[in-house]
């Protein structure tokens, strides 16, 4: 009787190689997830970001605190923001309207180079919205287009939800609240000390804080990841870390803020 036990074999090994084959295909065919940010409000409804969107909204989050404007603000100026321009510096717009906020040269906003500068649009927004009389008691909406005089004054509103949740977790009012992942942190990226002092009045980062003052850092630190060359960000004894895209417990809550340069070991 002739073995039909080589023939057998053969083919079993062909269909294992071909499994493999197909799978090793299917593998390295698999789209690599595409990076970017959450923002989560307190109630647990999360908000997604590019990662551009959550280092524009760091910025108009910082400035606001820096210029001691409230909460309320911050979720005015970023509704305004995502209404007008997704969050994106934009170079143009409607007529000569640009940047973040759709801000037109013509209209006394600044010039072309400063409108599209996110810092310096951050704060002439402010500095409106703080001379409109009674904005603090206005909704959203209604404050927004006292400053912004758009032809679609109610378009602003929808915004008001994800504008609110971002506001609180960039100034430091929801522990964690804003995530980054699936992030590529270079080494050695941009000098932190001249955009902190820009942007957040103080480039003393590391130490000691307290509470809401360390999240805000922390949260900034983290939208601007990328930016800055940094894969690890801890605060009150909570990391974030490029890797994981998450904030973790790692030690005892003790107030102090420490970040980790990518490269650095």
């Amino acid at each position: 009787m002739r073995n039909s036990r080589g023939p057998l074999l053969a083919l079993v090994l062909a269909v294992v190689v071909a499994v493999a084959v197909v799978g090793g295909l299917v593998l390295a065919g698999k789209p690599k997830p595409r990076p970017g940010c959450t923002v989560t409000a307190s109630d647990g409804e999360s908000y997604g970001l590019t990662v551009e969107q959550a280092r524009n909204s760091a910025t108009i989050a910082a400035v606001g605190r820096r210029l001691g404007m409230p909460d309320h603000a911050v979720t005015v100026a970023l509704a305004t923001a995502m209404q007008e321009s997704g969050l994106r510096n934009l170079p143009g717009g409607d007529r000569d309207s640009a940047g973040l906020f759709q801000q037109r040269p013509s209209q006394g906003w600044g010039t072309y180079e400063q409108v599209t500068d996110p810092l310096y649009a951050a704060a002439a927004f402010y500095e409106r919205l703080r001379d409109q009389p009674g904005w603090a008691e206005l909704t959203v909406t209604q404050a927004a287009q006292l400053v912004q005089r758009s032809a679609l004054p109610e378009a602003y509103a929808r915004w008001e939800p994800e504008a609110r949740a971002a506001a609180v977790a960039l100034t430091g009012g929801n522990e964690g609240g804003l995530t980054c992942e699936n992030l590529t942190v270079d080494a050695p990226g941009t000098d932190i000390v001249p955009v902190a002092n820009a942007e957040l009045g103080t480039a003393v980062l590391s130490g000691p804080h307290e509470t809401a003052e360390g999240w805000a850092f922390a949260t900034w630190l983290v939208a601007n990841a990328t930016r800055f060359g940094l894969d690890g960000v801890t605060f009150d004894g909570v990391t974030w870390t490029a890797d994981s895209g998450a904030w973790t417990g790692s030690g005892p809550r003790d107030g102090v803020l420490s970040l980790h340069r990518a490269g650095t070991g």
